[in-house]
């Protein structure tokens, strides 16, 4: 059977403009994927959990597995929260909590939406090496993390886990440090590859790919 890759999501897999001298995640994956698979992208740097959507609108009816990597952008809009005063411990867990369901409602929407299709779906993690984060910053970006990890255990399909995939400093674009560099992006997809190969996608069970 043909086999085919797509990557929809942001700029973890449309990073191409923060690395002008080296290889972008798309062409990294399409020269390990063994012979006979396409790699394409539908993924948009930018965009956010609710517009995957669109970007798998359209998708064409060859697609045998879809790469999910979406959040990240989406946990930026509540970075001035990391700065907010609250009168008590209880105000702020209780906004932050508000913050955590609200992204699980769109996470989860989106994830059904996906998995209507009937692809071989994995999804990825938000990574929290960035250069010079924070301890408080990446704490919040636990509680994207954990819906993340959540609903792909509940909908029994395979994580790429992005916070022990780009470990280094170097894995990220001197560009711009949210962004994949080459070396971060030949990490990912050759995460990706391993989960083409290796998981049972008709198993139902969840794998995290480091």
């Amino acid at each position: 059977m043909h086999e085919s890759i797509v990557l929809v999501g942001d700029s973890i897999f449309d990073n191409a403009s923060y690395v002008p001298n080296g290889p972008c995640v798309t062409e990294q994956l399409r020269a390990l994927v063994r012979d006979g698979v396409d790699v394409s992208m539908l993924a948009a740097d930018g965009d956010y959990v609710t517009d995957v959507h669109a970007q798998i609108k359209d998708l064409p009816a060859h697609v045998t597995h879809l790469f999910v990597s979406a959040g990240g952008n989406d946990a930026l809009l509540y970075a001035q929260e990391l700065t907010t005063d609250y009168a008590t411990s209880e105000e702020l867990l209780k906004n932050w909590s508000a913050i955590q369901r609200e992204f699980r409602r769109k996470y989860r929407a989106m994830l059904e939406a996906v998995l209507s299709l009937r692809r071989n779906t994995a999804v990825c993690t938000i990574y929290d090496a960035v250069p010079n984060i924070d301890e408080t910053e990446v704490t919040a970006l636990s509680l994207f993390n954990d819906v993340i990890m959540a609903e792909a255990v509940f909908s029994g399909i395979p994580v790429v886990d992005l916070r022990w995939v780009c470990t280094d400093s170097s894995d990220y674009s001197t560009l711009s440090p949210i962004e994949p560099s080459s070396q971060g992006g030949a990490k990912i997809a050759a995460t990706i590859n391993r989960v083409f190969e290796e998981h049972d996608f008709s198993s139902g069970r969840t794998s995290v790919f480091t």
